[in-house]
């Protein structure tokens, strides 16, 4: 005589269960996480920084740089907000 476990075993609401369980870990793993994590900032002399690595500088601390800005006036933005390096 079948007991309630036994009919549990045989029961396909476990294994949808444990289909779901997988695939919503998957979705996680998958989205969960950056997809396009941002790139880090730029390094070195500002000088010798493309047009975009300023204006993604400035646009990272929050200073909009304008769409028509020349990389002569992106320059002197960024020198006018660069800390003083400490000795």
């Amino acid at each position: 005589m079948p007991t309630p476990i036994d009919h549990a075993m045989k029961s396909k609401n476990a294994l949808l269960a444990f289909g779901g369980l997988v695939t919503a870990v998957a979705v996680w793993a998958i989205y969960g996480g950056d997809m396009f994590p941002a790139e880090p900032d730029p390094s070195g002399d500002p000088e010798n920084w493309t047009w975009e690595e300023m204006r993604r500088w400035l646009t990272a601390r929050n200073l909009f740089p304008g769409d028509a800005a020349t990389p002569e006036q992106l320059l002197e933005r960024i020198r006018a907000n660069l800390r003083i390096p400490r000795t």
